[in-house]
């Protein structure tokens, strides 16, 4: 689906039951600059909304002719696509990405996406909000030619399962699809699950099927995705909150001009603090709304803290493969 961003003239677009200001224009300049994007979800979403408010955000900061692309609901793919889009400065320009589908480029990123690394929410804000992951950062440029300009977020992750996981023994052996970078698959193999790493796409399909019984996710994308209807039992074991970089294509920065790179660094790290405060508003609201729906039923985990316990070495032998040690230890003392 278009959802396109136009400058210079402020009218109103709905999309998928969702208001947004749109910026429009009947003619198109011959030296506007066009910025594609892309988005897995539709209008409701938080990154869809994160993504309109950079647009709204680029326009107010620069003072030149720009317009948007904005695609939705996996019009261009998934975000293993998206990923190679950027990298090669072809069809996307911008996105929001989990890291850990970044992990093929830049080995070190999905540690900034590690289960378990933050203690709370404070202590998430407080290391996006700092430079602390500046390496990663980096890295990214330097090896995917992806740069980040801000960082959104802000879901708080949990077991999504077709059958009750509430301890230790219900986990054992538990099939459960995670994100292609191997940490994510060390972290729960650690504490007794068996997963494996299956195409985001494929995933509902996966579980009806039984190829697994599972996954982890956020709120937002357990509703926009409907995965409470082949796995509807929600086990708050809030091992992520995640974090999703506001991404932008090295090779499509370069050729921009000057003003409008400034006004996309900007943009991205605002539009990212707006991102941050809606996921993190709505995912709890998300939640509620699918257990008074009767679509989920929810469940505490026991002694998760132990599960804490459990995955501390994977986390330290992990840093330790990527030279990350200092900066995991920075991240953990913020």
């Amino acid at each position: 689906m278009l959802f396109g961003q136009k400058f210079k003239k402020v009218m109103k677009t709905t999309v998928a039951g969702a208001t947004f200001a749109a910026l429009a224009i009947s003619t198109t300049s011959v030296n506007a600059e066009t910025l594609r994007g892309a988005s897995m979800f539709d209008g409701n979403h938080t990154f869809t909304k994160t993504m309109v408010k950079f647009g709204e955000l680029v326009e107010q900061y620069y003072d030149g002719d720009v317009e948007f692309d904005l695609r939705l609901n996996g019009e261009l793919g998934v975000e293993k696509d998206y990923v190679t889009f950027l990298n090669q400065g072809v069809a996307i320009d911008y996105t929001i990405l989990a890291p850990s589908n970044m992990a093929r480029f830049a080995p070190s990123i999905p540690l900034m996406d590690m289960p378990f690394l933050f203690r709370d929410l404070d202590h998430w804000n407080t290391v996006l909000s700092s430079d602390t992951l500046a390496p990663l950062e980096k890295e990214l440029s330097d090896k995917a030619d992806i740069v980040i300009v801000g960082y959104a977020g802000g879901g708080t992750r949990n077991l999504i399962s077709s059958k009750r996981i509430s301890n230790m023994d219900e986990l054992a052996g538990h099939k459960m699809r995670v994100m292609g970078a191997p940490i994510q698959a060390q972290i729960f193999a650690a504490i007794g699950a068996a997963p494996s790493a299956i195409s985001y796409n494929e995933v509902y399909n996966a579980i009806q099927t039984g190829v697994v019984s599972g996954l982890e996710n956020e709120a937002a994308s357990i509703q926009n995705l409907k995965f409470y209807e082949v796995a509807p039992n929600v086990t708050l074991t809030s091992h992520t909150i995640t974090v999703r970089p506001i991404v932008f294509s090295g090779k499509s920065f370069r050729k921009l001009p000057e003003k409008l790179q400034a006004a996309i660094k900007k943009a991205g790290k605002e539009a990212g603090d707006f991102g941050r405060e809606l996921e993190t508003r709505e995912d709890g609201i998300k939640l509620k709304q699918m257990a008074d729906a009767g679509q989920i039923q929810v469940a505490e985990f026991a002694n998760r803290d132990q599960l804490l316990t459990i995955v501390k070495p994977v986390q330290d032998k992990f840093a330790a493969s990527i030279n990350a040690t200092e900066l995991l230890e920075a991240i953990r003392s913020k």
